[in-house]
């Protein structure tokens, strides 16, 4: 890392002067004493409002309109920056009227859930990024935006939802007077490179769910299917807010000639793009290790189940076996019992020679057990018994 990009990256000292500035107020801060909004909605949504010479805070204006009534004045090396939070329609199409800024772009500023992309109105450029953000707590990514106009002398920054607050960026390049003074491009690649390097933690957090989620498949664990899916949404939703972030650059460094972009900055911008590579790349590393966890998880599932109709089938066939046996002896016994229950009725019935045969009895008893050994050798050949 260069001596310029590491000063740009170093934060601010303690004992670095103060400057003026204000920080976003909550919403009771926006209030008067009786509980109303402010009159002026442009004053309660304005984070921060500064005019910058060669790269050094001159001035804090009070509202947006003094901040466009100074750069009137076309003095040289001066540059006004915005910094404005959630803003209402009829804030941003004032500032649109003040900065003479696009009606389109006023809308999507206005309407945001924007995916990323870059646009030249003339001689104004309009960049929506979107941020993200790891909740450890949750475990879950957060997204929030942020839009950028940069025109010949002024920036103007809206954030929305969950953005990271800007004011880290501000305090660097003030830091750093040498890189503000190379105008509203300047600004533009310090937003860029503070939100890439916000995707870090969130590479970091999304790893880990997926190293956990690889602990839970194998586990076993029931609930995995459905983690599986949330993750997947989340690794979608964030490869929503990096992949285009790849063209939008591509743009840029395709613009360098023409608007006479200046040669650091350009080294600088390509840096960007390296490292937006880098973060899509593992983005989508990440969607394809889910598809493949999934797959395995269907699959660890599938041999579960086939584990489990296994054992049902063999209990099935081990008490198939059981009844077999038990149906065969119940058939070798009932054999005795209907011959013995014919010959053993207590009456001479007609026509039974039998009963009066002095052989009779043996001839019984034989015929018993010569049924019982036929059923038997039956039942034994096919494997009842």
């Amino acid at each position: 890392m260069s001596d310029w990009r590491s000063r740009v990256l170093r934060p601010v000292r303690r004992n670095a002067a103060p400057t003026s500035r204000r920080r976003e107020p909550s919403p009771e801060e926006s209030m008067d004493p009786r509980g109303h909004r402010p009159a002026h909605p442009a004053e309660g949504q304005v984070v921060d409002a500064a005019l910058y010479r060669d790269g050094k805070r001159i001035d804090t204006p009070a509202t947006p309109d003094r901040v466009r009534a100074r750069l009137r004045r076309r003095e040289p090396g001066t540059m006004g920056w915005l910094g404005l939070f959630q803003p209402d329609e009829a804030h941003l199409s004032a500032l649109g009227r003040e900065f003479g800024l696009h009606e389109l772009a006023i809308e999507d500023a206005v309407v945001a859930h924007q995916r990323p992309k870059l646009e030249r109105y003339g001689d104004t450029l309009f960049v929506v990024l979107r941020a993200a953000r790891y909740d450890d707590a949750a475990e879950q990514v957060e997204f929030g935006e942020i839009h950028l106009f940069t025109g010949p002398d002024f920036v103007l920054t809206v954030r929305h939802g969950n953005a990271p607050p800007l004011h880290p960026v501000r305090e660097r390049m003030e830091a750093d007077p040498g890189l503000l003074a190379r105008g509203p491009e300047a600004v533009l690649y310090a937003v860029l490179d503070h939100v890439v390097d916000g995707y870090a933690p969130v590479i970091a957090g999304l790893q880990n769910d997926i190293d956990e989620i690889e602990t839970q498949v194998f586990g076993g664990d029931p609930g995995v299917s459905r983690r599986i899916y949330e993750l997947s949404r989340e690794v979608i939703e964030f490869q929503r807010a990096t992949r285009p972030l790849l063209a939008m650059l591509d743009g840029l460094t395709a613009g360098f000639a023409k608007y006479g972009t200046e040669e650091e900055l350009q080294r600088y911008l390509r840096d960007v793009a390296d490292h937006a590579t880098t973060v899509a790349e593992r983005v989508d590393g990440f969607r394809q290790m889910l598809a493949d966890i999934l797959t395995v998880n269907a699959t660890l599932v599938s041999q579960a189940q086939n584990e489990e109709i296994k054992h049902m089938t063999e209990a099935s066939l081990a008490q198939n076996e059981e009844i077999k046996k038990i149906s065969s002896w119940a058939a070798i016994l009932f054999a005795p019992t209907l011959i013995g229950t014919v010959y053993g009725m207590n009456f001479e019935a007609p026509g039974m020679p039998e009963l009066r045969w002095t052989y009779g009895y043996p001839f019984a008893l034989g015929l018993m057990m010569l049924t019982c050994l036929s059923l038997y050798a039956i039942f034994k050949r096919r494997n009842w018994l």
